[in-house]
């Protein structure tokens, strides 16, 4: 409720005059006794109102209204008038509140009452807020502004201020918001209007959340929170509560996110605010549909549905709606989606809202195309394009210019598909829409494979990649929408690039895409990955491509000039020699394509003449001289894609090669299922022959450039599923790999901080979960094992601290770890697929740190974490493999130098036996992890009880640990 019906309801509530003053010009009893009826049912409207109650409410105000205007009482007509338009408003019913706050000024005007007008001039522009309508909005709240100016009314002028800078925010025009919530600050410090100072600082941590600053948002909704705290302002306090929960959902922290939430609905649950509640159960829903758990997230819009309901809130009825509109199209159930959907539609076009009206047209646009009904996808496209121009939203013109792309792609409108791109991308350059752009670049490459033109194809690809490495590096913030779209298509782009790239057999360039490919499948997973000043320069162009967007771009000018009619005879020529006197404007693309130019330059990229420019040799003497640290070692590169395998290896001492194996993405996957469970099964007599054939797809391929380059070491980047095989368990018939070659697996963290450094006089910190076998501790099986493989690192290292059981515990763990180089935990982890939060590691104590909390930890001066028990690995469901990506980046960007893992459970015994084996040869002193870690691999090889590779395979080195 805001500062300005409060005043009103506490006037009344106090027997003291409203803000407009009812004349007392009726003197009859009956008069006055109507007016206090009147009065008594104005008061109880405003209790309704205060609950949530709106639709009882506007009920009893009708009736206070009634009365008002039979005793020709104008005063209690406006003031009844308008506080129906704020209950209309929280239902969102915008227009039928204009219409109530029009009635309500008219009045106000001719009594001459400045302050009550400027109160309506700000009511109206908040209802034009939220229907779309920005510019009207804030043309509203500066005719308000500077009534409150003249007379002086400093609270409500804070109001208005904070208005305007909301207004401004929508429009994306995030730096004249700020100004505006910084001149409202300025005033609430001034007056001490403490309650007023935490609503401003929630605005401006709004600001920088929707900046993508939300570390500092978070900073800015904390203050708020500990005002609402400090002056016992219940529903402020849910309110910071809750906008810290949409913080922490963008930064990927979704746990607090869900627990912030939670507390905001318990706090309108228990001041009876139905509307907060239902906000609140839809903010939780939408955190669960951001990491997956669709049924959850369902039973949470639900719930919010029925309030909305309860309360008559259509606005947020059509929300709710939407939302699950939403996740059903995410799960792929169409006509239910499509349901939802249209109910949605139905009520924003009843009240009036313009806004969710093309956002419900727009989401069946999207369903209508996911079943191939793409006609009428394009009618929804269209429909819903026509609102937002008249909204002048840009942001949401630019996204439906590119839907009707895609669907006149999926048409085989090839043309106007390009057209739409264009102009999409247009706007989406101009409001500085930097996701949407590289969207935009990215389905053109998508189309101009279709075009069969794969040079112009790699050339949009490499825009689209480059624009997205800017965003990431600068963490720009986007929308709950944009982030799903962003996610969910970038990979594939990278992917599609890459494929491109080496069918082209352009090696050096496909190798910069795998490496960001890695990096971008981590920032999907762990939503905090960052780029680097190396990754944010994206993938080079080489000269032919950079010459052919300078004659784009060129082209493109003088045609807009030429529609314009401002070409003068110079600019004409060129257009003409541009386009070889081709001046039909649907059929530019065409002449682009056509021109001697454009032909010439695709030319030298298919003559592959340029491959060596200033930046790509740039990119290889960085590659030679991390290679060159270890010339007998080669970085292995697979890609797996849907028709085939493609394998890059890179070596100091030649040039990329590259290999590709017709194998379909099914098969490889089957194979790789088959030869884990066979693997992790120590009675399997066929775990060789199953092993060789994926040798005979990995590795040799390039047995003999190995053998000639004397290679003994491989720096492997697993890709996707290849990532749940250990390399060191590849058979050639003869040995197994590792009896060939040391094994290093890399994150992207790895290729920027490789250094090859034996770790000497470790001083270790090993944590030993403990209990008995078959006891269940804190819902885990006891290690009786890991007490006696802690014991035998203590004899091996003097310098060991080693807490068992109940004493290793998190905290301990976390606070001392960086002041020794080896961590040692001889407990349960598991890294499962799903969400960092999923995947975790056990102290002796029960408690748990997640692989996304990992990043948080001091790890600095860490050289090694080892990470030992039986059931640290995967669970039975695989699924790309990043969560063992993401834990090898996690540990590297806490600052330790590799990890030691397991890829499945190994029982206790070997787990100490292969322990016991690596820091014996660690002990050694002089020797790489990885070195040691092989040595003790072959050890068991030759041991006549662990000979299997179930218990010598499942560990891996991640990280830099050569």
């Amino acid at each position: 409720m805001n500062r300005l019906i409060s005043l009103a309801i506490a006037a009344l509530l106090s027997g003291l005059p409203m803000p407009i003053a009812i004349a007392e010009s009726v003197q009859t009893q009956t008069v006055q006794d109507r007016k206090a009826e009147a009065a008594r049912l104005f008061k109880q409207g405003a209790q309704l109102y205060r609950t949530s109650r709106y639709r009882e409410a506007i009920q009893v105000w009708e009736s206070a209204l009634g009365i008002y205007r039979e005793i020709k009482n104008r005063n209690g007509e406006a003031i009844s008038l308008r506080s129906l338009g704020l209950a209309y408003s929280s239902l969102g019913q915008y227009q039928k509140a204009i219409d109530l706050y029009q009635q309500s000024l008219e009045i106000v005007k001719l009594i001459g009452d400045r302050n009550s007008e400027a109160i309506l001039l700000s009511d109206l522009g908040s209802s034009y807020k939220n229907i779309g309508d920005y510019l009207k909005a804030i043309s509203f709240y500066q005719q308000s502004l500077a009534i409150k100016k003249q007379i002086r009314d400093p609270f409500d002028e804070r109001e208005i201020l904070d208005n305007l800078g909301n207004a401004y925010t929508y429009l994306g025009e995030y730096q004249k918001a700020n100004d505006f919530y910084q001149q409202s600050l300025a005033i609430t410090r001034e007056i001490k209007d403490r309650r007023s100072e935490g609503s401003v600082l929630s605005n401006i941590g709004s600001t920088y959340n929707s900046l993508g600053q939300y570390e500092k948002a978070i900073d800015f909704y904390q203050k708020s929170l500990d005002i609402a705290r400090e002056v016992g302002d219940r529903r402020s306090e849910g309110s910071a509560l809750s906008n810290l929960g949409f913080a922490y959902n963008s930064l990927g922290k979704y746990q607090k996110s869900i627990e912030h939430h939670q507390k905001s609905l318990d706090i309108y649950k228990q001041i009876g605010d139905k509307n907060g509640e239902g906000q609140s159960l839809n903010s939780l829903g939408n955190v669960y549909e951001a990491i997956g758990q669709y049924q959850k997230a369902i039973d949470f819009y639900q719930q919010s549905l029925v309030i909305k309901k309860q309360i008559g809130d259509k606005n947020g009825e059509g929300n709710s709606l939407n939302n699950l509109g939403n996740v059903y199209n995410v799960l792929e159930n169409y006509s239910k989606a499509i349901e939802y959907f249209e109910q949605s539609l139905l009520i924003f076009r009843n009240i009036g809202n313009s806004i969710g009206e093309s956002a419900s047209i727009n989401n069946l646009g999207n369903a209508y195309a996911a079943i191939g009904k793409h006609l009428e996808a394009i009618k929804s496209y269209q429909a819903s394009l026509s609102i937002v121009r008249k909204n002048n939203d840009s942001t949401q013109e630019g996204k439906l210019l590119n839907n009707l792309g895609n669907a006149h792609t999926a048409t085989g409108q090839y043309q106007k598909a390009i057209d739409y791109f264009q102009k999409s991308l247009s706007i989406k350059k101009r409001i500085g829409d930097r996701a949407g752009e590289g969207k935009s670049f990215s389905n053109l490459g998508e189309l101009f494979v279709k075009l069969n033109q794969p040079e112009l194809a790699i050339l949009f690809y490499k825009q689209s990649v480059n624009v997205r490495e800017t965003i990431r590096k600068d963490i720009i913030g986007l929308t709950k929408e944009e982030k799903k779209s962003y996610l969910s298509t970038i990979e594939k782009d990278y992917r599609a690039l890459a494929d491109l790239l080496l069918k082209q057999d352009r090696i050096l360039e496909a190798q910069q895409v795998l490496d960001l490919l890695k990096v971008q499948e981590l920032s999907n997973y762990l939503r905090t990955v960052r780029g680097n000043n190396q990754t944010s320069q994206g993938v080079d162009l080489q000269r032919p491509e950079q010459n052919i967007i300078a004659y784009a771009n060129e082209l493109n000018q003088l045609q807009q000039k030429d529609r314009e009619g401002k070409l003068n005879e110079t600019e004409q020529q060129r257009l003409s020699q541009l386009v070889q006197s081709e001046r039909d404007q649907n059929k530019q693309f065409n002449a682009f394509l056509d021109s001697p130019q454009i032909k010439k330059l695709i030319t030298e990229l298919r003559r592959n003449e340029d491959n060596q420019n200033v930046d790509i040799a740039k990119y290889r003497r960085l590659q030679k001289d991390l290679l060159s640290q270890f010339p007998n070692a080669v970085l292995l590169y697979p890609l797996i894609l849907d028709d085939r395998l493609e394998l890059v290896i890179l070596n100091a001492n030649t040039s990329p090669l590259r290999r590709t194996v017709n194998i379909k993405r099914e098969q490889l996957n089957q194979l790789i299922i088959d030869l884990r469970a066979e693997l992790q099964d120590s009675g399997s007599e066929d775990v060789k022959q199953t092993s060789q054939k994926l040798y005979s797809i990995l590795i040799k391929p390039f047995e003999n450039e190995l053998s000639q380059l004397k290679i003994n070491t491989i720096i492997y980047a697993p890709d996707g599923i290849l990532r749940y095989i250990p390399l060191a368990a590849l058979y050639d018939g003869k040995q197994w790999l590792v009896e060939k070659y040391r094994v290093n697996n890399i994150t992207a963290e790895s290729l920027t901080a490789f250094n090859s450094k034996a770790i000497a006089n470790p001083r270790i910190f090993a944590g030993a979960f403990g209990g008995k076998g078959g006891e269940i501790r804190s819902g885990f099986s006891g290690l009786p094992a890991s007490i006696p493989e802690v014991q035998k690192i203590t004899s091996l290292f003097p310098n060991t601290t080693s807490l068992i059981e109940k004493d290793f515990t998190k905290k301990v763990t976390a606070d001392r770890a960086n002041s020794h180089t080896i961590l040692h935990l001889a407990t349960h982890g598991e890294l499962l697929v799903g969400t960092p939060e999923d995947s975790f590691i056990v102290f002796g104590n029960g408690e748990k740190v997640t692989i996304g909390e990992l990043k948080d930890w001091d790890l600095k001066n860490v050289d090694l974490v080892v990470l030992s028990a039986c059931q640290s690995g995967l669970g039975s469901k695989l699924g790309t493999g990043i969560e063992v990506l993401g834990l090898g980046y996690q540990m590297q960007a806490a600052g330790a130098r590799v990890a030691i893992a397991s890829l499945w459970t190994v029982d206790d015994a070997g787990t100490q036996a292969l322990m016991d084996a690596f820091y014996t040869e660690l002990k050694k002193g002089n020797l790489s992890v990885v070195e040691a870690l092989s040595r003790a691999q072959i050890s068991l090889i030759k041991s006549d009880k662990y000979n299997h590779p179930r218990f010598w395979s499942a560990f891996f080195a991640i990280g830099n640990g050569l």
